[in-house]
Formats: C-alpha cells, structure tokens, sequence
C-alpha cells in the first residue's frame, strides 16, 4: 500500500459560483498536500468556469445530475482514493490527512464519513444547523464521502438513478458487500455552506429529491423506513431536550421546518408514483 498515496477530490458543480471558490480554497490549504483536483460542471450559466479555472486545469461538462457527474469524475481520477464533496461545502483543514491516516492504519476500511455541519447566515439555516447536530454518529442518516477507488469502482460507483439519495444509497451498498467494518469515520468537520437558505428553497429541494427515492427504497428498505419515519426523528431530537431548546425559536422552527420537508417529500413522492403509473 503506498504510504503517500495521491488522492482525488471529485467535485460536481451547476452554477456554484457562491461557494465554488470557498471549497477550492479549502483543498488547496489542506495539511495533506497530495491532492489532484477533477471538476465536472453541468453547464453553468455563470462564473463558476471561471473561478475554478485558478484551482485546476482538470474541468469537464457532463450530466445530467450529480450521480453521473461524480461517476464521470471518478473514471478521470489518478488517486487510489477519492473525496467527494458537494459544491458548497467547505473542508476543515485536516480532512484529507485524516482520512488518509485512518484508512492507511486500518486497510479493511473501504469508505470513511465525514461528519459535518451546517453554517449559513439565515434563520432557516441556523434550524439546518441544529437539525444536523444531532446526525453525528447516527449511521442511517450520514453519509460517507471518502472512498477507496478500487472499492468504488469495484461497486460501480454511484446509481445514477439516485438523486438527493445517493449519499445514503453508495455507503449503505458498501456495508453489503464489505461489511459493517469497511466503514470509518474522523473527527475533522466539513462545513456546509448553507448561505441565506429559504424555507421555499429547502422545500423545492426535498420535493425534487422525493421523485427518485422509489429507487432508493428498493435496494435500502430498512434505512429508508428508518429514515422517512417522522416520529423516529422527533424522538431523537426531542432525546436531547436541552440542545432543543437551547434557543426556543430555532428550536421550534427546526421541527416545523422539518415536520414540512416530510409533508412535502411525501407529496413528492406520491406525484412521482402517479406520473409513472
């Protein structure tokens, strides 16, 4: 196993230039410097071409959505492991280096989570801060973003027919083939951007993201009840009532704008049902 190994991060982006530029930042400043970086855009209608243009010489268009835009990536990438975040994220510095250190002192582990946590700036966005607070350490609801190429490959990457779900989707197929243990974690954050996040825009999200969980479903029936079932998650924030209400506002607007995003998503994926049939 090679003890300095190269290490490609795979990022998707579709008109990003708001946080394009914070997460190339944060690769470049990484403590762990053996990074390629492989930039896959779905036609951008603004300057996120641009931007990336000073980061990296490796930039592709491809799509339709970010499942085949990572895959896309993933066949252009040199390293023996990739990192996949989204484009608004932001690494913590030790992201890379940790990964690498764990995944090198245990080689049965095949993909690793990076826990992370929501900044932004509006009241939506600090109810998606402590709604995912309570996610660390919570294995059907985090996701892994570092894989081992060979692995990755191996399982054929990401379903392309997943969108929103994909992140669930590709650890939980690995968990099947390589088992529980071939899943790691580290203690360094990656920060989600979330920005001046609307509670319109949020929903609009979970509605799109509803017309593709039927696939999802078929191959992760016991996660996806798990995680569809809304009183499972008022149970697990109400267990931390302090945290809850710590802030009275924040915390009664998370669990209405939580309790919305599963009305919608079940909107969503009922419209989806009807179309197909």
């Amino acid at each position: 196993m090679i003890r300095n190994p190269l290490v490609s991060v795979l990022i998707h982006t579709r008109s990003s230039q708001r946080t394009i530029k914070n997460l190339l930042e944060s690769i470049k400043n990484q403590s762990y410097k053996k990074i390629e970086i492989i930039m896959v855009d779905n036609n951008s209608k603004d300057n996120t071409l641009k931007i990336a243009k000073f980061y990296t010489t490796k930039i592709f268009n491809f799509g339709p959505e970010r499942s085949a835009q990572r895959n896309y990536a993933a066949k252009k990438a040199k390293g023996e492991y990739l990192l996949v975040p989204d484009s608004d994220m932001i690494l913590g510095k030790n992201v890379v280096k940790e990964c690498v250190d764990l995944i090198l002192e245990k080689p049965r582990i095949k993909a690793i989570i990076v826990p992370e946590k929501s900044i932004g700036s509006s009241f939506w966005a600090k109810c998606k801060q402590l709604e995912r607070s309570y996610y660390p350490g919570i294995d059907w609801i985090e996701g892994a973003r570092f894989f081992q190429k060979k692995a990755f490959d191996e399982i054929g990457g990401y379903d392309e027919r997943n969108t929103g779900t994909e992140d669930f989707d590709l650890p939980q197929r690995f968990r099947r083939k390589y088992k529980d243990e071939s899943i790691g974690r580290i203690k360094e954050l990656i920060y989600h951007d979330e920005g001046d996040l609307s509670l319109f825009y949020l929903l609009k999200k979970k509605f799109y993201y509803a017309h593709s969980i039927s696939v999802y479903k078929k191959s992760n029936l016991a996660d996806y009840y798990k995680q569809v079932d809304v009183f499972k998650r008022l149970i697990l924030f109400f267990s931390k009532p302090d945290k809850l209400f710590a802030d009275p506002i924040v915390g009664t607007g998370m669990i209405f704008m939580k309790t919305l995003e599963f009305a919608v998503g079940g909107i969503g994926f009922a419209v989806s049902r009807n179309n197909k049939t």
